[in-house]
């Protein structure tokens, strides 16, 4: 663990909420920085450059989702939406569109230090995998470096939990992943049992990455286990004519 203090970024419009999350923040010894809107969010974002950041979604100059996507196009940063929209549709698009978790107000603060701790935890335990890797397998490769997809030579596009769960089967490539590790590593600890998450993620990613669902399937399921991903590390003595169609 780092001895340095881990910084969190609120985004939130509502001065209470940022003054208890603050209060309750710095006294666990995190560095705390505020932002009132989606723009002042963002700006901070680059500037600090925060280990976590606490999002709420109805802010007075832009949507939360937005500024999430903004987020996800430059940092991988653990990010926890906070808000009082409770509904299960948003929820899902948060999630669907990178947030690595969900809390609805009013919360306990016991419950958010303990969802912020486990994911500065998975963080802290992934910084030093390594990228720059492609895969390749049957017509399919994937470029970790740029996080890009291509399919037969043409770009596939992936939302950011796609991608996610694609990359993560790609570490472990021919061999089974868990469905509560896919869970836990893409949407976060306190997901480890929303397996219908997981079930809609690699049904869409079946169909943009796989075109054929029988016994030659690139991603094969493992039944009441997790799935497994038929493909292989690019390496540099691979033969020309099995990538001479790759971008």
């Amino acid at each position: 663990m780092s001895t340095e203090p881990q910084r969190i970024l609120v985004i939130d419009d509502e001065p209470q909420i940022r003054r208890f999350l603050r209060i309750s923040l710095v006294s666990q010894g995190f560095v705390v920085y505020e932002a009132a809107s989606g723009r002042e969010g963002l700006e901070l974002a680059v500037k600090e450059a925060p280990d976590l950041v606490l999002l709420d979604l109805g802010l007075p100059d832009m949507d939360g989702q937005a500024v999430l996507d903004r987020l996800r196009a430059r940092s991988q940063v653990p990010v926890i939406v906070v808000s009082v929209r409770g509904q299960e549709t948003e929820k899902v698009r948060a999630l669907d569109h990178g947030a690595n978790d969900y809390m609805t107000k009013p919360f306990g603060i016991q419950e958010l230090l303990a969802r912020i701790r486990a994911l500065l935890r998975f963080r802290e335990a992934t910084q030093d995998t390594p990228e720059g890797q492609r895969y390749w397998g049957n017509g399919l490769l994937i470029d970790s470096s740029e996080r890009r997809v291509w399919r037969d030579g043409m770009p596939v596009h992936l939302t950011p939990k796609e991608y996610a769960v694609l990359e993560r089967l790609c570490r472990h490539s021919g061999r089974v992943v868990t469905q509560t590790q896919l869970l836990r590593e893409v949407w976060g600890p306190s997901h480890a049992e929303d397996t219908h998450y997981l079930r809609i993620v690699i049904s869409k990613l079946r169909h943009k990455i796989d075109d054929d669902p029988g016994a030659q399937s690139l991603l094969q399921t493992e039944a009441g286990i997790g799935y497994r991903l038929m493909i292989e590390p690019e390496s540099a003595d691979d033969p020309a004519d099995k990538k001479e169609n790759l971008p």
